[in-house]
C-alpha cells in the first residue's frame, strides 16, 4: 500500500486504487501513524496530536476505538498494538512524506557533488508528491504540518538553486519573488532572487532587493543580513563573473563528506561582466565550533555501541533524546556523542535553570548570543525565541540540551519550534523522560554490563570496568583479580550497573577497604555520600540522585513508586493497579519518566530506587497495608496457576511463575514477619507443585521452615492440608532434626497415606514419599484402586502410578507394568509432562530390577528427554541416574560416570539431596568395580552423609551404601 499524507490523508492499495478509510478521526489517526511508519507511536502524542488541548472524557477508549476502525479499513496486520503505543507497519518509502524526505536529502547531496542537473530532477520529483497542506486531516498536529512546510521551504530552495546553476535565471525571477513576497526574511531566497535577476542582466534590481532586505531585517529584527545575503551583494556589485557561470563540478572528498557550496554562485549575461578571478571554494573544515562542551578529566567505560547509536540516530534524524534513571551516564554519553561531531555543537546545560522561561535565555547564553548585540536602545527588545530563530535559520548545528526533566514541557516546546524553523539545526537531550514531540528518536540509556554469577572474566563486563578504573585513580596500584572479583561483581550487582553509584563506591576505597564497602552497602544511602565537589549537588550523593527524581514527581506517581517498592521482581501492569490501588497510567508514567523500567511484559525498579520508595512507604504508613495486599495478590495467582501445571497448560504457567518467583518468596516472607500464618500456610501449600517441578528445594524449605518455627504449636482448623505440605517443604532439603521428625509424625496421624486430598492436590504425590511405606502394601492396594473412581484427572492419574509401585513391592510385575501403562496414558492424555517422567521413570526401575538394562537406558532417557523438555532439575538429576545405572550394566563405565557426575552438579545445585546421594553412590560403585578402593570409600561415604534419613523414597538408596562400604571392607581385608 501507498500512504499520502501531503495534503489529504488517502491510502492507495496494489493497483493505485483508493482504500476507504472513514470518518476524518480515522484519517488524522493515519496521518499519525504514517508520519512514524514502521516506528511506535506513544498513546498520549497521539491523543495530543487526535484531540488537541481538551480531550474528551474517556480519551483512551475513544482512541481504541478509532484504532479499531483503521485496523477493519487496512487489516489488522497493518497496525500493531505495542505496550507503549500503536505501529504502522509500512517501510518509510510507502509513505509520501518520508519519500519526500528521501528524494529531497539525495536531491541536496548531488547538489553539493557539483551534479545541478539531477538533484533537480530529484528535487522536483520529491516536490511533485505534494498535494496540498501537509497533515491536512490532523488539525492539532501543527508543530508537524510546520516541520513538514518548512522541508518542502527548504527543498524548494535546493531546486531553484539547482536551476540557476543551470543557468534558467530568466524562468525563476517571477517565482522567486512571490516566494520572497510570501517568505519576506527568507535571506536565501533573497540571495538567490538577486542573482536570478542579475542573471537576466537587471543588476539594478539586484541590488534593491537587497537594500530592502536590509531595511526590513533592521526593522524587524535590528539585525544586519547574514553571510550569504551580504555575499550575494557583494558579488553583484564586484560583477563577479562566478555569478555568470555554470558551478563547477566539485569532486566528494575521499571521506565521502558533501562539501560546502562555494559562497558566491550566479551567472550574468556573457560579455557584460569585466574578467576577473572567481572567488574561491570554501572547503568544510574539519571539526567546527565546541561552545560549552567541556574536556572530560576520566576515562570513557564501557558505552561503545550507545556511543554508535548515538551517532546513528542524529545521521538519521533531526531529534534524539537520551532517557534513563539519574546517574546512568546520559550526560556522559551525550558529551562523548557530540564530541564526535565534525560541525559546530553548542553544549547547553539546563540543570541550573529553574523556570520555564529560561530555557531559551540558557540557549542564548551558550551560544554566546548577546542582547546589546541585536537591538538598539530605542527598539523594543526582541523575545529569546525570535532571537534564536534569526540566529540559527540558515546554520548547521548540533545543540545538546542536557537535564531537560525538570523543564520538559519548555523544553519540548522550544526544541520544536527550532527544529520547525531552522532545518540545518539538530538537537541532542538528556533527561529522565522523553520530550514527546513529533519525529523524536529516543535512546533508553540502561546501567552498565553486570557480570552474572558464573561469569568468567569480570573485567568483561563495563561496570566492572569502570569500577576497577575509578578505584585504582584513588587507590594506586588497585587492580581486579581473582581475590577481589567477587566483592567488586557484588558491588555493581548492588549498585544496578548505575555509573554514578559505582563511581561514588569506589570513590569510599579512599578511607575503607574493598571488604567495608561491599558490607555496608545495606544501608546505601548513607555509604555513598561523597561525589565531586565540583559536580552539581544532586550528583554529590546517591540520595539526592533519587530524591531528584522523586521531587518531579506528581502525588499520586509518588504513591505508586512507594507502593510498587513491594514488588521484589517487577510487576505486571494488572498486579501493580491491583496491588497499589492505582489505574496502570499511573505506572506507564512511571516509565515515561525512567522511575521504573519496561522489560518482557514487566515494570522493574532498579534496586537503589526500590530502597528510596521503600523508605517513602515506610514514611507514610501504609507498608503493612500494601504488604498484605502483595501477598493477598499471589495467593490469588497461585490459586489459578497450581492446578494449571498439571495441565497441558504448565509451560505457559511454569513460565508465568518462573517471573513471580521472587515475589512469591517475598510474600512468604511478608507473612511470616507479619504473623499473617494462615496465609502464609496457604501460599507455601499452594507453590509446592511449582517449587517441586523447578527444583527450588533450598528456598522454600527455608520458607517452610521460619514458616513453622513461627507457627510453633499453632494450628488452623480445616487448614491440615496446608500445615502438612508446609512440613513436608521443610523434610524435602534433606536434613531432619528431632522437632522435624515430630512435625513429620504428626503429618502421618493428621493424613494417613491412603488420604486423598482436597484443596491441596499435589499432596498425594508426597505424603508417600516422606511419611513412610504403608503397614499392609495389600490393603493398601485396595483402598487406592477402590478410590480412583471419584479422583479428579491428575489425581487419578497419579493413584494408578501409586498402584504400580504397590504392585511391584508385592511381586505383581505384569499387573504393575499394565497399571504403569495406564497411569502413562492418563497422563499424557491431560498433556502433563512431570507425570509422564515420574511413570516413565517407574517403568525404567521396573526393567532394571527385571535385568533389562538396554530396556531400563531407553526408557531412562525417554525421561530425560521429557525432564529437559520441562526444565525440571531435579527429575533430570533422577533421570541420569537411572540411565547411568543401566550404563554401568551395559559395560559403558566412561558415559555413566558422566551422567552420575552431572546429577551431582545439578543436586548440589537445587539442593535434592536424595539424588546427591545417589549420584555418589553410583560413583563409588564405579570406583570401586575397577579397583579404586581408597576413591570408592570417600564416595559411598559422601553418599551416606547427605542422603536423607526417614525417607521411604531413600531406603533403596541407603541399603546399596551400606552394601557398597562393606564390599570395600572386605576388599582392603582381602590385600
Amino acid at each position: 500500500m501507498r500512504f499520502q499524507i501531503l495534503g489529504p490523508t488517502t491510502v492507495l492499495d496494489e493497483d493505485g486504487e483508493p482504500v476507504a478509510l472513514g470518518g476524518p478521526r480515522v484519517r488524522a489517526l493515519l496521518a499519525l501513524l504514517a508520519l512514524h511508519a514502521g516506528r511506535v507511536v506513544g498513546a498520549e502524542q497521539l491523543v495530543n496530536d487526535l484531540y488537541g488541548p481538551t480531550p474528551p472524557e474517556g480519551v483512551a477508549n475513544a482512541l481504541q476505538s478509532q484504532v479499531s476502525r483503521l485496523r477493519r479499513s487496512l487489516g489488522k496486520d497493518l497496525v500493531e498494538f505495542h505496550p507503549a503505543g500503536y505501529r504502522l507497519v509500512a517501510e518509510p518509502q510507502e509513505v509520501d512524506a518520508r519519500r519526500f524526505e528521501l528524494l529531497a536529502s539525495q536531491g541536496r547531496k548531488a547538489l553539493a557533488g557539483g551534479d545541478a542537473e539531477r538533484a533537480a530532477a530529484l528535487l522536483r520529483e520529491a516536490l511533485e508528491l505534494w498535494r496540498g497542506a501537509p497533515l491536512a486531516d490532523a488539525p492539532h498536529a501543527g508543530a508537524a504540518a510546520a516541520a513538514l512546510e518548512e522541508l518542502r521551504l527548504t527543498a524548494t530552495e535546493d531546486r531553484l538553486q539547482a536551476d540557476l546553476d543551470l543557468g534558467r535565471h530568466r524562468e525563476l525571477v517571477a517565482e522567486l519573488s512571490q516566494l520572497s513576497a510570501a517568505h519576506p526574511l527568507r535571506e536565501r531566497l533573497r540571495a538567490q532572487l538577486m542573482r536570478a535577476l542579475y542573471g537576466s542582466g537587471r543588476q539594478a534590481e539586484a541590488l534593491a532587493v537587497y537594500t530592502d532586505a536590509r531595511k526590513l531585517l533592521d526593522e524587524e529584527l535590528g539585525v544586519e543580513p547574514g553571510a550569504e545575503l551580504a555575499a550575494a551583494h557583494l558579488a553583484v556589485l564586484r560583477a563577479d563573473p562566478a555569478l555568470g557561470l555554470a558551478k563547477p563540478r566539485i569532486e566528494t572528498p575521499p571521506d565521502g563528506t558533501a562539501p560546502d557550496e562555494t559562497v558566491l554562485d550566479g551567472a550574468v549575461p556573457d560579455g557584460t561582466a569585466p574578467q576577473v578571478e572567481p572567488a574561491p571554494v570554501r572547503q568544510r573544515s574539519k571539526q567546527g565550533s565546541r561552545q560549552g562542551l567541556r574536556a572530560q578529566l576520566t576515562s570513557f567505560v564501557g558505552r561503545a555501541e550507545e556511543l554508535g547509536q548515538v551517532s546513528a540516530r542524529l545521521r538519521a534524524g533531526r531529534l534524539v533524546t537520551l532517557i534513563g534513571p539519574g546517574g546512568a551516564g546520559k550526560t556522559r554519553l551525550a558529551t562523548e556523542a557530540a564530541a564526535q561531531e565534525s560541525g559546530d555543537v553548542c553544549f547547553v546545560p539546563l540543570a541550573p535553570v529553574s523556570d520555564a522561561g529560561g530555557v531559551a535565555n540558557a540557549v542564548l547564553a551558550a551560544l554566546d548570543i548577546r542582547d546589546a548585540l541585536l537591538h538598539h536602545p530605542d527598539r523594543a527588545a526582541l523575545d529569546p525565541l525570535s532571537r534564536l530563530l534569526t540566529a540559527l535559520a540558515d546554520r548547521e548545528l548540533l545543540i545538546v540540551l542536557d537535564n531537560c526533566e525538570h523543564l520538559v514541557a519548555a523544553t519540548a516546546e522550544l526544541a520544536d519550534q527550532l527544529l520547525a524553523a531552522c532545518p540545518g539545526l539538530r538537537v541532542l537531550a538528556t533527561g529522565r523522560e522523553a520530550l514527546g514531540i513529533t519525529g523524536e528518536s529516543i535512546l533508553p540509556v540502561s546501567p552498565l554490563g553486570l557480570p552474572p554469577p558464573e561469569a568468567g572474566n569480570p573485567l568483561d563486563y563495563a561496570a566492572v570496568r569502570l569500577f576497577a578504573d575509578r578505584a585504582a585513580a584513588v587507590r594506586p596500584g588497585f587492580a581486579v583479580d581473582a581475590g577481589n572479583a567477587g566483592q567488586v561483581a557484588h558491588i555493581c550487582r548492588a549498585l544496578d550497573g548505575l555509573p554514578l553509584a559505582i563511581e561514588l563506591a569506589a570513590a569510599r576505597l579512599r578511607t575503607l577497604s574493598l571488604s567495608d564497602v561491599a558490607a555496608r552497602l545495606d544501608d546505601r544511602f548513607r555509604l555513598l555520600t561523597r561525589g565531586s565537589r565540583t559536580a552539581l549537588p544532586r550528583h554529590q550523593t546517591l540520595r539526592a540522585v533519587v530524591a531528584w527524581s522523586w521531587d518531579l514527581l506528581d502525588e499520586s506517581e509518588q504513591r505508586m513508586a512507594e507502593r510498587l517498592s513491594v514488588f521484589a521482581g517487577g510487576a505486571r501492569p494488572e498486579a501493580a493497579e491491583r496491588v497499589c490501588g492505582l489505574p496502570e497510567e499511573v505506572l506507564f508514567s512511571l516509565a515515561e519518566k525512567s522511575l521504573v523500567e519496561f522489560a518482557d511484559g514487566r515494570f522493574r525498579m532498579l534496586e537503589t530506587i526500590r530502597a528510596f520508595c521503600a523508605e517513602r512507604l515506610a514514611e507514610s504508613g501504609e507498608q503493612e497495608a500494601v504488604r498484605d495486599a502483595h501477598a493477598g495478590y499471589y495467593l490469588d495467582l497461585m490459586m489459578e496457576a497450581d492446578p494449571r501445571l498439571r495441565t497441558s497448560a504448565q509451560m505457559e504457567w511454569l513460565a508465568r511463575l518462573d517471573e513471580e518467583s521472587t515475589d512469591l518468596d517475598a510474600a512468604v516472607r511478608w507473612t511470616v514477619e507479619a504473623r499473617r500464618l494462615e496465609l502464609g500456610l496457604q501460599l507455601m501449600a499452594h507453590s509446592a507443585c511449582y517449587w517441586w517441578m523447578r527444583g527450588h528445594r533450598l528456598t522454600s524449605a527455608n520458607l517452610a521452615f521460619g514458616l513453622l518455627a513461627a507457627l510453633g504449636e499453632t494450628r488452623f482448623p480445616g487448614r491440615e492440608e496446608e500445615y502438612v505440605m508446609c512440613v513436608l517443604i521443610t523434610a524435602w532439603s534433606g536434613g531432619a532434626d528431632e522437632t522435624l521428625r515430630a512435625r513429620l509424625n504428626e503429618a502421618n496421624c493428621l493424613l494417613p497415606i491412603t488420604h486423598l486430598p482436597m484443596r491441596v492436590e499435589f499432596l498425594m504425590m508426597l505424603l508417600s514419599m516422606f511419611t513412610g511405606p504403608p503397614e499392609d502394601f495389600e490393603t493398601t492396594y485396595h483402598l487406592l484402586e477402590t478410590g480412583t473412581e471419584r479422583l479428579p484427572p491428575w489425581q487419578e492419574a497419579l493413584s494408578f502410578s501409586g498402584q504400580a509401585f504397590v504392585l511391584q513391592v508385592l511381586g505383581r510385575t505384569e499387573e504393575s507394568l499394565a497399571k504403569f501403562e495406564r497411569s502413562l496414558a492418563a497422563f499424557k492424555a491431560l498433556g502433563e509432562r512431570w507425570g509422564t517422567v515420574l511413570v516413565v521413570s517407574g517403568l525404567g526401575a521396573l526393567r532394571q530390577a527385571q535385568g533389562d538394562y538396554r530396556a531400563a537406558y531407553a526408557l531412562a532417557d525417554e525421561a530425560l528427554s521429557t525432564a529437559l523438555e520441562l526444565d525440571a532439575t531435579t527429575e533430570i538429576a533422577e533421570s541420569l541416574c537411572r540411565r547411568a545405572d543401566a550404563l554401568i550394566h551395559l559395560d559403558e563405565p566412561a558415559r555413566a560416570q558422566a551422567d552420575y557426575a552431572r546429577a551431582a552438579e545439578l543436586s548440589r545445585r537445587n539442593g535434592s539431596m536424595e539424588t546427591l546421594a545417589w549420584a555418589c553412590l553410583g560413583q563409588g560403585e564405579a570406583a570401586l568395580a575397577r579397583g579404586e578402593l581408597d576413591r570408592a570409600r570417600a564416595l559411598l561415604l559422601q553418599a551416606r552423609e547427605v542422603c536423607p534419613d526417614g525417607w521411604f523414597s531413600t531406603e533403596d538408596t541407603r541399603e546399596r551404601i551400606a552394601a557398597g562400604l562393606a564390599a570395600v571392607s572386605r576388599a582392603v581385608s582381602e590385600r
